[in-house]
């Protein structure tokens, strides 16, 4: 038993058990390139954290397990439940806030490492090493010499301090983003105006200059936290400047935040699980936001500074051109009539399909229109909802088959040949105004161009503006027709009135 306990607490079979954690990590992560293969990704990856975990229980030097289990227990209650119930409508929010709890996690752990640990950084500590001979007397003597060594390595202190003040600016930065998609705080940008990057610029400062002194030898914990408040504050002043349409970006800029400081607290507590995990997370997340800062054609630091995105007051359709101020309504016996007699159907999923659940009956109505022999595709934006990939998920939950989904690259040259697109509550990423209107918040925004096609089918519950706060020049073109009412209600109109036809 004794031998047994030895062998499984010994360093090389917990380092087996990181390294198998690793693998069916980035099996996972490989499974979640399509719908098809991400509950089963997923599955793997928790398998491999599963392990991940175990392995680091493992280690002699782990105790206190009253806590532990209470943490494992109190977890588990609390995300198991969130997890399952909430609407998908939500689920930006859920991510967000997830997210939040991962900084949070890595700032506690730093600021507890440096309670533990604090008063070695950056300093040399003595050990005397004591030998006792005997003197030509018969005294014994005592002969020693001393030996320095640095208590805690330069690196370990870097890196605890890079990891609070990253997570610490991840948590408060993902609670404003959960805040902004909840409507808790508007989502119009909150900002200083012109002494906005001025303030932002003394926060890193500041947090920088703490965070040195304490790497070079500063013991004061009144310091750290001091710190962490002013990351805090970062984490806040650079995520409320920040509109609504710009909270895709922001969501998977914050994931690759928390993953970074999740890496680097591995590297300070030598644990490989959180550093393999972390860059994981770190890199995936970073090249995500960039490809989504692209889609926008917008840098990743003209976000950070705040930009368009707010869904204040409705502008004016400045650049709608003659048209602008008529629209032209349709019912959903006309919208069925146009559908049954199309070869080519193209929907366009935005929030709207979102809020109002419709996913399924969507997919009811492209059962309808196959049945006809339509053509049917599905045109997804990058940037289309209110996180990364929102609308294939809810496609996806929808049993849409992944070959109908469409990038807007692909998309984008079939619009033309497309008889119908039905455009269901995606509003920035189909205005015309980012190709037309120079003056516009969103001029050079890549779109979809489902102005291109030969009648377009918009569902609105009203002409309300989009996150970016102007009106959509599509809803003024003469070939475009308004369905105004709950996406949900409409599309399963349009199905009941096609089932007729």
């Amino acid at each position: 038993m004794i031998l047994a306990t030895s062998f499984l607490q010994s360093e090389s079979f917990i380092y087996v058990l990181y390294i198998i954690a690793f693998a069916l990590f980035i099996q996972g992560l490989r499974g979640l390139a399509g719908p098809t293969t991400a509950v089963r990704g997923n599955r793997i990856a928790a398998v491999g954290m599963a392990i991940a975990v175990v392995a680091t229980l493992l280690d002699r030097g782990e105790g206190n397990w009253g806590l532990i289990a209470l943490g494992i227990a109190l977890g588990t209650a609390v995300g198991i439940p969130a997890a399952r119930n909430v609407k998908m409508t939500a689920m930006p929010q859920m991510v967000a806030l997830f997210n939040g709890v991962g900084g949070g996690a890595v700032a506690l752990i730093s600021w507890v490492e440096f309670r533990h640990h604090g008063s070695t950084y950056g300093e040399h500590t003595v050990s005397r090493t004591v030998h006792q001979v005997v003197g030509a007397g018969g005294e014994s003597i005592s002969v020693g010499h001393a030996v320095g060594f640095a208590a805690v390595p330069t690196y370990v202190a870097i890196f605890s301090v890079f990891a609070a003040i990253v997570g610490s600016i991840s948590f408060w930065g993902s609670n404003i983003a959960f805040g902004k998609l909840q409507e808790v705080i508007p989502g119009r940008p909150i900002s200083l105006g012109s002494a906005q990057q001025a303030v932002n610029g003394l926060l890193v400062v500041l947090a920088l200059a703490a965070g040195i002194d304490l790497i070079a030898g500063a013991h004061s914990e009144l310091l750290f936290i001091g710190m962490l408040i002013v990351a805090a504050l970062l984490g806040n002043a650079v995520v409320l400047p920040i509109g609504g349409a710009d909270m895709p970006v922001v969501i998977s800029l914050l994931n690759a935040f928390t993953g970074l400081s999740a890496a680097a607290t591995g590297i300070a507590l030598n644990n490989p699980a959180l550093i393999v995990a972390g860059m994981i997370v770190g890199a995936s997340g970073s090249i995500l936001t960039n490809l989504m800062a692209v889609a926008m054609n917008r840098s990743i630091p003209a976000i950070i500074a705040g930009g368009f995105g707010g869904g204040g007051a409705v502008a004016g359709a400045e650049g709608a051109g003659e048209h602008a101020g008529t629209v032209k309504s349709t019912s959903a016996q006309d919208a069925a009539i146009q559908l049954a007699y199309a070869s080519r159907v193209v929907i366009v999923p935005g929030y709207g399909m979102a809020v109002a659940q419709a996913q399924h009956a969507v997919r009811e109505l492209t059962k309808e229109l196959e049945k006809r022999q339509v053509d049917v595709s599905y045109a997804i934006h990058p940037v289309a909802g209110r996180m990364p990939g929102h609308m294939n998920v809810l496609l996806a939950e929808a049993d849409v088959p992944y070959d109908q989904l469409k990038e807007m690259d692909d998309a984008n040259p079939e619009f033309q040949r497309t008889d119908v697109s039905l455009v269901i509550g995606a509003n920035d990423v189909t205005n015309p105004a980012a190709k037309n209107t120079p003056s516009s918040p969103i001029y050079g925004m890549p779109i979809l161009e489902v102005s291109d096609s030969h009648s377009v089918i918009v569902i609105k519950r009203s002409m309300n503006p989009g996150f970016a706060g102007i009106e959509n020049e599509l809803y003024y073109d003469p070939k475009t027709s308004m369905l105004f009412g709950d996406a949900k209600s409409a599309v399963s109109e349009i199905a009941a009135e096609l089932a007729q036809i």
